[in-house]
């Protein structure tokens, strides 16, 4: 007697479709790698990444400082790892602010559509109209540098992509007969939202996440370049990478710099593989 079949649930067949997807197993294994690079690097290093050692200024890579030292003698591998730590932090938490906003605003338009949809929606289309690099750079001229205010302003600038996305799933599940059963037997809006239909939108959410978070160190990185972002002497991968605007450090000494810009373009790589490969494991209409 033949053996039943192992049950397909989405989740497995989402979960072959991923694996089956190379470059998002390459993002996940390499994002996994610097999360594991900047957990654990700060704890191996020689030098704690605020430590002075005049007698040591822009030293090369070498056995005492991995990656050499920077014009003030501080070890450049313990500063880059370090950096990471707050640079991704900066990434989540300002992507977190965009999800919590975004979903919010997004479910009520998308579920209870009418004058509520219309109303937030022409908010979102208002804020979208403003050139995104000119509002952040007035609000972090405005408010200041910080890693905090650097969370709040990304975070409060991302936020419509994610309303758009949330409202487009919740338009199309509003109308399915589950959600209609639910509230024939009595539930109430609230109950429906929470429990029926936001579980649905967990998908985009997922992918917009994964790639949000890249944008958001990205536009960390710049923030910091240009001296508006993360300040010294916390280091992130944008003011590490920020030394390279003097020639003489950027032809002289690229150890100081070059690894906060390698990673920077790792992890944005990675992290889009990975939402590439969610994107489509997540898809209903994928191949099973």
């Amino acid at each position: 007697m033949l053996a039943p079949a192992p049950r397909r649930t989405p989740t497995t067949l989402a979960v072959k479709r991923f694996f089956r997807h190379r470059l998002a197993v390459i993002g996940l294994l390499l994002l996994g790698l610097i999360l594991l690079s900047v957990i654990v690097g700060p704890m191996i290093a020689p030098f704690k990444p605020d430590q002075i050692d005049l007698l040591a200024r822009n030293q090369p890579p070498g056995g005492q400082h991995w990656l050499g030292t920077d014009p003030t003698g501080r070890d450049v591998f313990a500063r880059t790892f370090s950096a990471g730590r707050v640079s991704l932090m900066v990434g989540l938490l300002s992507t977190l602010i965009s999800v919590v906003v975004g979903t919010t605003l997004g479910a009520l338009a998308g579920y209870f559509g009418g004058w509520v949809d219309n109303l937030i929606m022409r908010f979102v289309d208002i804020v979208m109209t403003f050139p995104s690099i000119i509002v952040l750079l007035t609000l972090a001229a405005i408010i200041g540098p910080g890693i905090d205010k650097t969370i709040l302003i990304i975070g409060l600038l991302g936020w419509p992509l994610a309303a758009r996305l949330v409202r487009a799933k919740l338009l199309s599940v509003r109308e399915l007969e589950f959600i209609a059963a639910a509230g024939a037997l009595g539930a109430t809006d609230r109950r429906i939202l929470l429990r029926h239909a936001l579980p649905n939108v967990i998908d985009v959410l997922v992918v917009f996440v994964s790639l949000g978070v890249a944008s958001a160190i990205l536009t960390e990185a710049g923030l910091s370049f240009l001296g508006l972002g993360v300040q010294p002497p916390q280091a992130s991968w944008g003011n590490l990478l920020s030394t390279a605007r003097e020639i003489t450090i950027m032809e002289a000494y690229p150890w100081q710099w070059m690894p906060a810009g390698a990673l920077i373009v790792l992890t944005v790589l990675a992290t889009n593989f990975l939402g590439d490969g969610l994107r489509d494991a997540l898809d209903p209409k994928a191949r099973q």
